[in-house]
């Protein structure tokens, strides 16, 4: 008996498991190069020829190489002679490389030759070859170091297992797609793969649901098909591959089915009916129905906000503080693995308060005047439209104006003395109100045309008296200046910082008659009153001068005495028939005191006698002159006696000789 020690290692090598491959790989794995060996052995003896043939499944060969140890030999045929030991591979066209087959020549008298490849089920048959064939009869298997009872140069093994090598790796089932939506179709993939070296063996495939028998669909097809899956066939799922001989079953699956989200709702939270900057607003987003877990995004014009996923359903919400850059479109999107989903666009208008607003008071001149139109104008420098702006003058509303589109307002105003005062402006939208700090206007007063009036002690101004000059506004802003002239020089000037008149007070000379006036000047507006004339009589001299005014004094009283007469006379006339009951021509006096007071008011008029004393050409004789006058009766202020006018007024002369006195001219000569 001749022992086979050759350990079952070298058979071994080629009966190594396939492992399993995915749908994803199938492809790939058929597209890849296959090496047969002829005759199928692994082991040879020194001096064999073993044939290696190159396959392309189900295409022609176009393009071969040939690999030994990894190097690339030059032949290019699809089939390939060796007689040598070593690793050899090929590779047709673009498809993968095959799998390496190692081939083995022998020098020993004794080989143990088995198949090329063995698969699970297979009978197999191993032989022990003698390289000179001799009387020997005695051949010994041994497999891991132990005798087989056997006899003869043949070991067979009968239903190889997996340790010798698989026919097909257990199936996978895989559903595409793997997260169907109710109602969508699902195509169901048993996915396993026959050894190249058994491509002609037929395989069959079966599936089940819920691992149930009566449920079970078998057939030639790898692919079952479920033209729409609902939401009950959301359950446990298996398929198996297989010969006559040989089944293998897949672990379950479980098919999800998933409900679409529909059509999501955004909702804006807002503390108030309106949003205002510094708000804290929530946008809640949620879909009415879908399969959880569900994932909502949050958008600000197109922009991604943030996102949140509700885990078991229900809706998100992302919260916000608002700034004015917050206005704009918001919407929501949600969606579970399936299609996405978008809300409605929603316009969120953010409201900004307005800002303190400034007064402005723009006036055609530095001082506010009387008359003057001035222009309020306030603005805020921020605020959303539209804006209501209201104007005060001391708290009492002025009126008001809107701003539409933003911007300021204006109010115009067209000033008195009751405009001077505090202003301000209040602005105001949906969001609140501000008041402006107050604006003070001095509304300046022209002064109007003064009055002059001027008070002496007596109703003759005489040389020695003291005249008061009283010039006086009725209206003009303080202070007043007022200043005095006496034929268009001044005499001098007085302040009323207060307002009213100012006094100017004189010790009156010869020179002092003549025309007055004044001027009252507030810096904004001079007037000028009307001219007053001031007559300076009973000018004071030498003793003949008092004696001349002695005689005018007799004089008069006997020129008042003849007056008497006269009316007496007249009276007796009209009593007996010989005159009228009136005289045109005659007009009575004013038996009023007169005061020692002259004004340029103008007042009612009455005749007034004057009294004058005209001396004669050779200056012996004084004459006294009486005349009618108009005098004006009093309206105002105290009347004025005029110039008296030679205009039909009676005139009596009386000759009145003039004593002799030592300071007489030198030809006086005294009565006789």
């Amino acid at each position: 008996m001749v022992p086979v020690f050759m350990p079952l290692w070298a058979i071994l090598l080629v009966l190594g498991p396939v492992p399993g491959q995915s749908v994803s790989r199938q492809f790939t794995a058929a597209l890849k190069s296959r090496i047969s060996v002829q005759p199928p052995w692994t082991n040879y003896f020194s001096g064999d020829t073993v044939t290696l043939s190159c396959h392309k499944p189900g295409f022609l060969l176009y393009q071969i190489k040939w690999y030994h140890g990894g190097k690339l030999l030059s032949h290019n045929t699809n089939t390939f002679q060796v007689n040598e030991s070593g690793n050899f591979k090929c590779q047709a066209d673009n498809l993968l490389p095959s799998k390496s087959v190692h081939l083995e020549f022998s020098n020993a008298q004794l080989i143990l030759q088995a198949p090329f490849e063995v698969f699970e089920r297979d009978s197999v048959v191993l032989k022990c070859q003698e390289k000179k064939r001799t009387s020997r009869s005695n051949i010994t298997f041994y497999r891991n170091g132990q005798h087989l009872p056997h006899q003869g140069t043949e070991y067979h093994i009968q239903n190889a297992g997996l340790q010798h090598n698989e026919l097909f790796p257990r199936p996978v089932l895989l559903a595409r797609p793997s997260q169907p939506t109710d109602g969508s179709p699902v195509n169901l993939t048993c996915d396993t793969q026959l050894s190249p070296q058994k491509s002609n063996v037929q395989l069959k495939f079966c599936f089940l649901k819920d691992n149930l028998i009566s449920r079970q669909v078998c057939s030639q097809d790898p692919e079952y098909h479920i033209p729409a899956i609902r939401k009950e066939d959301s359950t446990s799922y298996r398929c198996k591959a297989g010969t006559s001989n040989i089944w293998k079953t897949s672990r379950p699956f479980q098919i999800p089915v998933q409900i679409p989200v529909s059509q999501p709702t955004l909702t804006l939270r807002t503390p108030r009916t309106q949003a205002v900057v510094g708000d804290m607003i929530e946008l809640h987003c949620e879909a009415p129905r879908g399969s959880p877990p569900i994932l909502y995004q949050f958008y600000h014009e197109n922009i991604i906000l943030g996102r949140h996923t509700a885990p078991s359903g229900g809706g998100a919400s992302f919260n916000l503080s608002l700034t004015a850059e917050h206005s704009g479109n918001y919407l929501c999107e949600a969606t579970n693995g399936q299609e996405a989903q978008r809300s409605v666009t929603i316009t969120l208008n953010v409201i900004v308060p307005v800002s303190h607003p400034g007064l402005t008071l723009r006036m055609p001149r530095t001082q506010a005047v009387v008359g003057d139109t001035v222009e309020l104008h306030c603005e805020v420098l921020t605020g959303s439209p539209p804006i209501q702006y209201q104007f005060y003058h001391e708290n009492v509303n002025l009126g008001n104006s809107s701003a539409l589109s933003g911007g300021g307002a204006s109010f115009n105003l067209f000033l008195t003395e009751e405009h001077s005062g505090n202003y301000f402006c209040e602005a105001s939208n949906v969001a609140g109100a501000q008041q402006s700090e107050a604006v003070s206007i001095k509304v300046i007063v022209p002064v109007s045309r003064p009055v002059l009036t001027l008070r002496a002690p007596k109703a003759q101004v005489v040389v020695g008296d003291v005249v008061e000059l009283l010039c006086e506004a009725l209206s003009g802003s303080p202070p007043i200046l007022y200043q005095f002239y006496y034929e268009n020089i001044t005499l001098g000037n007085s302040s009323a910082p207060f307002g009213g008149g100012a006094f100017f007070n004189f010790s009156v000379t010869r020179e002092h008659s003549g025309n007055y006036s004044c001027e009252a000047n507030n810096r904004l507006w001079a007037q000028q009153s009307d001219k007053v004339t001031l007559f300076v009589t009973g000018l004071t001299g030498d003793r003949s001068g008092s004696v001349a005014a002695g005689l005018t004094g007799v004089l008069l009283s006997m020129v008042v005495l003849a007056a008497g007469a006269l009316l007496f006379h007249c009276w007796l006339s009209r009593k007996a028939g010989r005159m009228p009951a009136s005289d045109p021509t005659r007009r009575p006096s004013d038996s009023e005191p007169q005061e020692p007071t002259y004004s340029n008011v103008s007042g009612w008029v009455e005749l007034q006698p004057v009294y004058s004393n005209v001396n004669s050409l050779g200056g012996d004789v004084v004459y006294s002159e009486v005349r009618r006058c108009t005098k004006e009766r009093p309206y105002a202020v105290a009347s004025v006696p005029l110039v008296p006018e030679n205009k039909g007024s009676p005139v009596i002369y009386t000759e009145v000789k003039v004593a002799c006195t030592s300071a007489s001219k030198p030809n006086c000569q005294p009565p006789q």
